[in-house]
């Protein structure tokens, strides 16, 4: 159809030419339906999309909005709920009957079934894959598909964290049918909300809602990652309204945010850990003395006046938020006292300079430099190695370090799976990148093997106690969980864990 307009009117057309060009170059703040993307500023791209392979929170952000798992916790209570699952049984300690949804299918329309459960657990469990929690099913001995929509897990002895263990973003179910064809860590399906559209490494990666998605309908029409190295320009570009949703938040942006009348904030003590960790297998990091000289220089209260309000005290490792913590563990850690470091680095004869390794993003380079300056107050001589974090991540796996500026999310909320995929012996070559191999810790780590509760909360609590004894890691703090949008984004819950998802979010 063609319209044809009167050359007098032409002054008409070219404002509406403009208009609507204007109207095209809008903010993606927009909250008309037909522009609902969302965009989020990571200040790290994405390692890779496959929830077996990864282990890294800027790939866990992208897979959780691709893939499901067949448990979740609720974002308010944190107790666990079926997702892919329908319901489950327990027979015995050692059983695990789950009965799976039906009418489900991944984005290449092949189905989602028992046998893809067993599929994706097999590939996950198989030494051959190299995943990095891979200790997520280590304790299931057989995958065993019963009909179509029920699948039985077997274990050796019993498996207390095992629900905990399957809302982890790792245990999302794959396709086995593209996981055989193509690469998920560049091209994923799952059965999630959303599906990828593309990704240009180190840029931006965009996903599209799935049109035949089996749940509540996506309402947002595009969801773009884009990659912010600096978090101040990721502050910036969310004051503009260029970006909608940001965390990872430094301390010196919280006050400039909470006074902006166009953002929001989400605070809540959440699940996560800082830690400075020893590389248990190098001199000196393994002298006892040593690792307790470092702990008694740190000064975990000023890294946390730092922090300006994004994190909390406790001494434990397993936090006040995570299955497994006990109040008995406060004023168990060695207290911040400099001579008392020189005492011991001088009866470990230290006198040679360490590294400390860090990633390039979020606030590992502060604490990096804050370690660095109250171990030169106690008389211990340190440098910074600092590393992209790809570069970070396969370092650290490697052992390749001295001491690490690390965290870990506890995206389980389980103390369990804590400290077991970081700290047994069981894991040196994967997950346990310290390389901790405490024989009195594996013994206690038994907190895996009971699904009483009460049993689990007393070798937990005891497992903490000898941990920080040990110091393989000293607990910095324990984070404060903050997501910072504009004021349009609706409908977005964030956990303790930090974790979210965009299925329910809208921009108004």
């Amino acid at each position: 159809m063609m319209f044809f307009v009167k050359k007098q009117r032409s002054g008409w057309v070219w404002v509406l030419a403009l208009l609507v060009m204007i109207a095209g170059c809008a903010p993606p703040s927009s909250g008309s339906s037909a522009n609902q993307e969302l965009v989020y500023a990571s200040t790290a791209d994405a390692v890779g999309l496959s929830p077996i392979m990864t282990n890294d929170s800027a790939s866990s952000r992208v897979i959780d909005q691709i893939y499901e798992t067949l448990f979740v916790r609720d974002p308010k209570t944190l107790k666990i709920k079926p997702k892919l699952a329908k319901s489950y049984e327990n027979p015995d300690p050692n059983t695990w009957i789950i009965h799976l949804r039906k009418g489900i299918q991944f984005h290449d329309g092949t189905p989602f079934d028992a046998k893809a459960v067993e599929y994706t657990f097999d590939k996950l469990r198989d030494p051959d894959t190299g995943a990095p929690r891979a200790s997520l099913l280590a304790s299931v001995k057989e995958v065993e598909v019963k009909d179509a929509d029920t699948v039985v897990l077997k274990t050796d002895k019993p498996y207390g964290p095992m629900l905990a263990a399957l809302t982890h973003t790792n245990a999302a179910i794959v396709s086995p049918s593209a996981d055989k064809e193509q690469d998920l860590m560049k091209k994923p399906i799952g059965t999630g909300p959303f599906q990828l559209e593309k990704w240009v490494q180190g840029d931006r990666l965009t996903l599209v809602p799935n049109p035949d998605y089996w749940g509540d309908k996506p309402m947002l029409k595009k969801v773009t990652f884009r990659v912010v190295p600096e978090i101040s320009t990721a502050i910036s570009l969310l004051e503009q309204g260029e970006v909608h949703l940001v965390d990872g938040l430094q301390p010196e942006h919280l006050d400039r945010l909470k006074n902006h009348d166009k953002i929001k904030l989400s605070k809540q003590k959440g699940t996560p850990i800082t830690y400075l960790g020893f590389n248990m297998k190098k001199a000196p990091m393994k002298d006892h003395a040593f690792r307790q000289a470092i702990a008694y220089a740190i000064d975990e209260e000023a890294i946390i006046g730092a922090m300006n309000g994004l994190a909390y005290p406790s001494e434990g490792v397993i936090g006040p938020k995570v299955f497994g913590y006990d109040d008995s563990i406060e004023g168990k850690g060695d207290k911040h006292d400099p001579d008392r470091a020189k005492e011991l680095a001088g009866q470990a004869d230290i006198d040679q300079t360490v590294t400390s390794t860090t990633a390039n993003t979020g606030n590992y380079p502060m604490l990096a430099e804050l370690i660095q300056g109250q171990l030169s107050k106690a008389g211990i001589k340190a440098k910074i190695k600092t590393l992209e974090w790809g570069a970070y991540l396969d370092t650290t796996r490697k052992g390749d370090f001295e001491l690490m500026v690390g965290g870990w999310s506890n995206s389980t909320a389980d103390g369990s799976e804590l400290v077991y995929p970081n700290l047994h012996s069981d894991n040196v070559v994967s997950s346990n990148s310290t390389q901790t191999a405490i024989p009195e810790a594996d013994e206690l780590i038994k907190s895996r093997t009971t699904t009483d509760e009460n049993e689990r909360l007393k070798a937990l609590n005891e497992v903490n106690q000898l941990l920080v004894e040990r110091a393989p890691w000293i607990p910095l703090y324990h984070e404060v969980v903050v997501t910072a949008m504009t004021e349009n984004v609706q409908g977005l819950q964030v956990d303790p864990t930090g974790r979210w998802e965009l299925a329910g979010v809208t921009l108004k």
